[in-house]
C-alpha cells in the first residue's frame, strides 16, 4: 500500500513531448544543424539546464544555455497559450480521484515556468500540494532527485509513494528513489523495456491506471 501518489508531467498529464521536440529541432535548424530522434533520446529526462547546455553545444553557435533555455521555453508556453498542449484523455479524472484520497505531487523534468502554466491552464493546480521542477535539485532524471524531493515536500517516505511516469529516464528515476513504479507508456517515444521491467504496473488507460492507484492507496489512517 502507498501513503502518496507522484506524477510525470510531460506525457503522462499532458501530451506535448512531441512539442519540446519540435522546439528542440528547430532551434537547432536555425543554426543549420539537424536534430534527430537520437539527440532527442539522449536529452530526454533532463532538466532544462541539463538540456539546454546540451542544446547549445550540439548547435556550436556560441550562444548561451540560459539564452538557449530561454527560446525553448517561450515556445512552450506560446504552445499552450495557442491550445497545443491539452490533458491527455482520463487525466483530469486521474488526477482528482487520487488527490481525494492521498496528497499527490509533480516530479517534473519541465521547467518550472512550464509546471505552473501549464497548471494552472487546465484548472488542475489546487489538486497538488507540491510541485518539483528538475531545474530545482542537483541531477535531472534518470536520477531520482526530483522524486526524492517531491516526496520530501509532501513528508512522505519515498518507499511509501506511487510514482507515474511514461518514459525511460523518468522510469528509471522513480525506480532509483524507492518508489512504486506505474507505467503509462508513451506510444510515440516508447520506453526501453529494461526501464518497464522496474514497473509495478503498466497501461497506457489513464482510467485503468487510475483505477490501480486508487487500489493501492492506504486509506487506514482517514
Amino acid at each position: 500500500m502507498a501513503d502518496a501518489v507522484v506524477f510525470d508531467m510531460d506525457g503522462v498529464l499532458v501530451e506535448s513531448e512531441h512539442l519540446w521536440e519540435e522546439l528542440w529541432a528547430a532551434y537547432a535548424a536555425a543554426r543549420g544543424r539537424t536534430w534527430g530522434p537520437e539527440q532527442t533520446r539522449d536529452v530526454q529526462g533532463m532538466s532544462a539546464p541539463e538540456w539546454a547546455a546540451y542544446l547549445t553545444r550540439f548547435c556550436g553557435a556560441g550562444d548561451s544555455s540560459a539564452s538557449t533555455e530561454e527560446v525553448v521555453v517561450d515556445g512552450m508556453v506560446q504552445a499552450l497559450a495557442d491550445g497545443r498542449i491539452g490533458l491527455l484523455p482520463g487525466a483530469r479524472e486521474m488526477i482528482a480521484a487520487t488527490s481525494e484520497l492521498a496528497p499527490i505531487a509533480l516530479a517534473s523534468s519541465a521547467p518550472r515556468r512550464v509546471i505552473d502554466a501549464v497548471l494552472v491552464h487546465h484548472g488542475v493546480d489546487h489538486h497538488f500540494k507540491a510541485t518539483v521542477s528538475s531545474a530545482e535539485v542537483e541531477r535531472g532524471k534518470p536520477s531520482p532527485d526530483v522524486y526524492l524531493a517531491a516526496a520530501r515536500a509532501l513528508g512522505v517516505a519515498p518507499e511509501r509513494c506511487l510514482a507515474v511516469e511514461d518514459s525511460s529516464n523518468g522510469l528509471r528515476a522513480a525506480a532509483a528513489a524507492g518508489m512504486t513504479v506505474v507505467a503509462i507508456p508513451n506510444p510515440q517515444y516508447p520506453p526501453a523495456e529494461d526501464a518497464l521491467a522496474a514497473a509495478a504496473y503498466r497501461s497506457a488507460d489513464h482510467h485503468a491506471v487510475r483505477d490501480f492507484l486508487l487500489s493501492r492507496l492506504d486509506t487506514r489512517g482517514e
